[in-house]
């Protein structure tokens, strides 16, 4: 039997004439670099978004070609985000944060034809310009200051396109829509390519009660960076479903994000944990300052410490910790109360939604001993997280160094190491790199990290292995610690006592004004690692007598 059901491919382009058409009122709102606020509505955006893809066709952008965006988050970026795809190119989103030299090869490695840049960052472009032969520099005018002479300007751009209503090519779901490099914290970054596919369901499971949960009546900030992992999806989910959104432009300190979170009553954002560290902090410092409204904090990018959840209950938002990476379009796992745990009391709530959650749908997970078998989920046995579904990537662009990415049947392999209980409920205990084995015994540095971070002087922990004669390898807790609090270490060891087997406890400790963070504001423990070895971490207390027996 055939089926009866039409066959209308998923592509980005349903969810931009969904919001011109449905939405058209509802407003985009973007911080410039002058602090201003540009405030236009979905009709336009809409609008703008077909005239840049009109613009790019008669420039000669063909189908599969790379355009490149060096943007912070902000109305232009969100319609190069729907622009780009429905002219049939590659959104490729360059990461801002990297260095100079890595920006210019990711670009030469993705053969990037045109670049769209804010005038802001045109001093970071010029240091790899020499790298990248674009044929076309596209600048976006977030200031006064003039186009360079050989670049053209975003709105010119636009302007000259006198029938944006003109049709758009045809396309198959499975084309290539947008590019996302790895951060490369273990070797040269890998490009991750999306499909039309792949965004449209991955925007639908987002979009899910039991995921983020938007609607209409929804603002949307993601503080999560439009070039990192396509802002976790946030950008076509919201759009999708016609939520107001609102861009923080380059400001991402904590006072400048409450400001925008009370001015525009957002209700949903997205970042990092040590975003919602520094939030977290002058929420505290200055509880009556702002009157914000409740708000669903989506976190990701590495687990979040239990405290961190149960403090910003206090202030009435509900932390919802989600789990992926640039590999799996990113959403992969969110943590969320089934009925039965409104039973528990609210120590249980906290641990569990503390978890890395359960896999959204039509993701498959499974866990991979050491020794290649699969493991139970039984909420003990530890195993490497192995992932395939329609959003996850079967391959990297263009690289033959990967083999060891990917199981020999094709499930991604995410380097994550975790414990899955009866229900689902995934808990990461470690990167596999960031394990630390000790006597023949396995340490979670995540969890050793979420322990020292729910010590009230404590704002911010990493820990990392430091070599040992005895022991093999041992924890090193690298501490910041809250403005006027002082070092000690006894009372940060007795606290850990009392929560922890003695023979986990920190070998030593640091504490540092900072720590190194990577490129999507992660803990940068490889840097942290490199410190350690020259020494600069070296001038730490040791607890007596090796590991606590």
């Amino acid at each position: 039997m055939n089926t009866t059901m039409m066959r209308v491919p998923l592509l980005v382009d349903q969810l931009l004439w969904r919001a011109g058409r449905l939405f058209s009122d509802v407003e985009i709102v973007s911080r410039l670099p002058s602090r201003k606020l540009h405030r236009y509505r979905y009709g336009d955006f809409a609008s703008r978004a077909r005239a840049l893809a009109q613009a790019l066709i008669r420039a000669g952008l063909r189908k599969g070609e790379r355009v490149a965006t060096l943007s912070w988050n902000h109305y232009a970026h969100l319609e190069a985000y729907f622009g780009v795809p429905i002219a049939g190119g590659v959104l490729h989103t360059l990461n801002l944060r990297l260095p100079a030299a890595d920006i210019g090869w990711i670009a030469a490695h993705a053969g990037d034809r045109f670049l769209i840049v804010d005038d802001v960052l045109l001093p970071l472009y010029r240091q790899f310009a020499n790298q990248v032969p674009f044929e076309r520099v596209i600048v976006v005018p977030l200031t006064d200051e003039p186009i360079p002479e050989g670049m053209q300007s975003y709105e010119d751009f636009l302007r000259d396109i006198d029938d944006p209503a003109r049709p758009l090519p045809e396309k198959d779901e499975n084309d290539a829509c947008g590019l996302c490099y790895t951060s490369g914290t273990t070797g040269r970054p890998k490009g991750v390519v999306y499909s039309h596919r792949s965004t449209m369901l991955h925007a639908l499971a987002a979009a899910l009660p039991d995921s983020v949960g938007l609607s209409f009546n929804d603002v949307v900030l993601p503080v999560v960076p439009m070039f990192h992992a396509n802002a976790w999806g946030l950008p076509y989910a919201a759009t999708m479903v016609g939520a107001k959104q609102v861009f923080p432009g380059p400001f991402l300190d904590a006072e400048s994000l409450l400001d925008l979170y009370q001015h525009e009553r957002v209700t949903v954002t997205g970042g990092v944990p040590t975003i919602w560290m520094s939030i977290l902090q002058a929420l505290e410092q200055a509880p009556d300052r702002w009157t914000l409204p409740s708000m669903r904090m989506i976190v990701g990018g590495s687990a979040v410490p239990e405290a961190m959840i149960r403090r910003f209950e206090r202030f009435g938002h509900t932390v919802i910790q989600g789990w992926g990476m640039t590999e799996t379009s990113p959403l992969a796992a969110v943590s969320r109360l089934r009925p039965q745990h409104q039973e528990l009391d609210a120590d249980g709530q906290f641990r569990l939604r503390a978890k890395a959650g359960l896999p959204v749908p039509f993701v498959d997970l499974r866990l991979i001993a050491e020794d290649g078998n699969e493991v139970p989920w039984d909420g003990e046995a530890m195993g490497e997280i192995q992932l395939r579904g329609p959003w996850i990537t079967g391959a990297y662009h263009c690289a033959d160094d990967a083999s060891d990415k990917f199981a020999a049947d094709g499930w991604l392999r995410t380097g994550d190491v975790a414990t899955v209980d009866r229900e689902g409920y995934i808990q990461i205990t470690d990167r596999t790199k960031d394990l630390i084995k000790s006597g023949g015994e396995w340490i979670s540095s995540v969890q050793l990290e979420n322990e020292i971070m729910a010590h009230e002087a404590v704002a911010e922990a990493a820990v990392i292995a430091c070599p040992h004669e005895r022991w093999g390898e041992r924890p090193l807790a690298v501490v910041v610690l809250k403005p006027g609090r002082q070092p000690e270490e006894s009372v940060l060891r007795d606290f850990l006592s009392a929560r922890l087997d003695k023979w986990m406890l920190p070998e030593a400790f640091a504490f540092v004004e900072a720590i190194p963070r990577t490129s999507t504001g992660k803990f940068d423990k490889r840097a942290l690692r490199q410190q350690l070895a020259c020494g600069q971490l070296s001038s730490v207390g040791q607890t007596k007598g090796g590991r606590p027996v």
